[in-house]
C-alpha cells in the first residue's frame, strides 16, 4: 500500500474535475503525514504494542487524506481568466452607455470575464468582456483555447471605452459583447449583443457586409472576394480556429449567414 501513489491519483482526479483549480492538499498531507507517522511510530512503540497497528493507522490516515481532498477547500488559480459578477466601479462606467436609462437587462444577468490574449503584434495583454452568464463558461474556455494557440486578436475592451459607439469601437477593431442596443436595420428587436449572447472579434478586418452597406465604413477594403484572398489579416473563415471553437461551443457565426454576412459576429 503506497500512500504517495494514492495521493497522485487523487490529485489527477481532482485536475480531471476541477481544471482550473489546484489543491494544496497534497503538499500539506504529505507533511502530515510524515509528521503523524513519526508520532505513532513512537507511540506505539513506547506502549508496546504490535507493528501492525501502525500499519493499520497509516492506512486509516491515508484513506482519511483522499476523502477530505475531495471538498473544496481550494485556493483557485489565478490563470488570468475569471468569471465574476459585474463589480460595482464597472457596473458605474457602463451607465448611460452600454447600460442606457430604461435598460430591461438585469445586472445579476450578466457576467464581467477578465481574460488574456495576444494582440495584433503578438504581445500578451489582459481583455474585459461583458456578457450573458449563461454563455460566460463558453466564452472563459474558448479564450483560454485561443490564448494557447497565441491567436492574435488586437484588443478586447469594453465598449464603454468607446461611449458604446458601435461604429467608434469597430474601427479601432475592437472586440466586444454586452451592449444594450436595437439589430442593426431595426428600430425595435433587440440585438444579441443588447442580452450579451453575441459577441464580435477582430471587427475592422471581419466587416458586417450586406449589399453595399459595411460596417464599419472603414473595413470596405476588406469586405468582399473574402474567399480568395490572403492579403486581409485576423481574416475570419470556415476553417478558422475561433471558427471552429465558437461552432464547437454552439455558436452561429455571421458568415454562415446567406442574406447578409457578418464576418466577425458570434451568436448563440
Amino acid at each position: 500500500f503506497s500512500l504517495w501513489n494514492n495521493l497522485k491519483r487523487i490529485k489527477l482526479i481532482s485536475y480531471s474535475l476541477f481544471p482550473n483549480t489546484y489543491y494544496l492538499i497534497t503538499a500539506s498531507a504529505r507533511f502530515f503525514t510524515l509528521h503523524f507517522s513519526l508520532f505513532t511510530f513512537h507511540f506505539y512503540k513506547v506502549q508496546g504494542f504490535h507493528k501492525i497497528k501502525i500499519i493499520k493507522m497509516k492506512i486509516i490516515l491515508s484513506v482519511l487524506i483522499s476523502f477530505l481532498s475531495l471538498f473544496p477547500t481550494t485556493i483557485k488559480a489565478d490563470d488570468g481568466f475569471k468569471s465574476s459578477l459585474i463589480p460595482d466601479k464597472v457596473w458605474a462606467k457602463m451607465q448611460g452607455k452600454s447600460v442606457p436609462k430604461g435598460c430591461p437587462v438585469k445586472r445579476e444577468s450578466l457576467r464581467y470575464l477578465t481574460i488574456l490574449h495576444f494582440d495584433n503584434k503578438g504581445k500578451e495583454t489582459k481583455g474585459e468582456i461583458i456578457c450573458c452568464k449563461s454563455i460566460a463558461d463558453d466564452l472563459l474556455e474558448i479564450f483560454r483555447e485561443l490564448h494557447k494557440a497565441k491567436y492574435p486578436i488586437e484588443r478586447i475592451r469594453l465598449i464603454d471605452e468607446y461611449n458604446a459607439d458601435d461604429e467608434t469601437s469597430m474601427r479601432a477593431n475592437n472586440s466586444s459583447c454586452f451592449c444594450y442596443r436595437t439589430m442593426t436595420g431595426s428600430l425595435s428587436k433587440v440585438s444579441k449583443h443588447g442580452l450579451g449572447l453575441a459577441i464580435d472579434i477582430n471587427p475592422l478586418y471581419n466587416p458586417y457586409v450586406k449589399g453595399n452597406r459595411i460596417e464599419p465604413a472603414n473595413a470596405r477594403k476588406y469586405a468582399f472576394n473574402r474567399n480568395k484572398r490572403k492579403d486581409i489579416p485576423m481574416k475570419l473563415s470556415a476553417d478558422d480556429l475561433a471558427v471552429r471553437l465558437f461552432k464547437k461551443h454552439g455558436f452561429r457565426w455571421g458568415g454562415d449567414w446567406k442574406h447578409s454576412k457578418d464576418y466577425q459576429h458570434f451568436e448563440k
